[in-house]
């Protein structure tokens, strides 16, 4: 049995921010444009994938402006989200994935950035 994270209060409107920017740069969502990834993922970005490879942010660009046929939504379902203030404008908000061949714990890094936000890094696991 899973432990059920409490989130905190005033940290309720920016998750409601972040869970649709985490759709628009990753590229398994039919909405997502290299150009939504320029915007929203920061210059130093990497990932660690579901696989335990590193993968820099020029792969990952690449990867999402070559995805072709990408899954329909409808079976790339997120739930289970959550956010924790790491600093000062620093939040991990972390989610299930459920894919048709898999199931994944995801977090990434955002970074506040004036207005708007920047993905810093990225991480899959898979539950078993």
């Amino acid at each position: 049995m899973e432990p059920e994270l409490t989130l905190a209060p005033h940290l309720a409107p920016l998750l409601d921010e972040l869970r649709p920017l985490e759709d628009l740069f990753h590229a398994a969502y039919p909405d997502a444009t290299p150009a939504d990834f320029d915007r929203l993922v920061g210059p130093g970005f990497w990932e660690v994938g579901a696989t335990g490879r590193l993968y820099s942010r020029a792969f990952a660009r690449q990867v999402l402006a070559d995805r072709h046929g990408r899954p329909d939504p409808a079976t790339w379902l997120t739930d289970n989200y959550h956010l924790q203030e790491a600093g000062p404008g620093v939040y991990l908000l972390t989610y299930r994935l459920r894919q048709p061949s898999r199931v994944t714990r995801r977090l990434t890094v955002w970074r506040r950035d004036g207005d708007g936000w920047l993905a810093l890094y990225h991480q899959g696991t898979v539950v078993k």
